[in-house]
């Protein structure tokens, strides 16, 4: 299977299926994944309470794989997840991109940039100009 393919099934059977299964036949045991939590890198076993948490926010999950760049056992990509909000069903549409380190059939290091911000903004969780707020050197009050 191409790193490409790997990527394409991880995309179908994890995000899309929800399939966390999966998560053990395409990472290595030890694999690493940094970026998906800020200071943070997460394993396998957190990967899948990863998945579970934002599945639960969303409907059904397409992932499309924009771009791709491909260098020794590293493999790069710039991705699209669409899908819904689960409360209420209003679109959702997210960029990111993606590094991934190889050996053989299996991803053993991943470094993720997603748009977390646009995410929550879609999903109500936070206010929808919250960057345009960021840039004016105003604070979100919870208080």
């Amino acid at each position: 299977m191409t790193k490409i393919e790997v990527l394409q099934r991880w995309c179908e059977e994890v995000w899309r299926k929800g399939n966390l299964e999966a998560i053990d036949d395409l990472f290595t045991p030890d694999a690493i994944t940094s970026g998906v939590v800020p200071q943070m890198q997460i394993g396998p076993k957190d990967f899948r309470e990863l998945v579970s948490v934002l599945r639960n926010h969303v409907g059904e999950i397409e992932v499309n794989i924009l771009k791709t760049v491909e260098q020794d056992d590293w493999l790069a990509a710039m991705m699209r997840f669409r899908t819904s909000r689960a409360d209420n069903g209003a679109p959702i549409e997210v960029a990111g991109q993606v590094m991934l380190r190889f050996s053989g059939d299996k991803m053993v290091e991943a470094y993720n940039h997603f748009d977390y911000l646009a995410f929550f903004e879609q999903l109500g969780l936070v206010p929808p100009d919250s960057l345009t707020i960021f840039l004016t050197g105003h604070k979100l009050d919870w208080a």
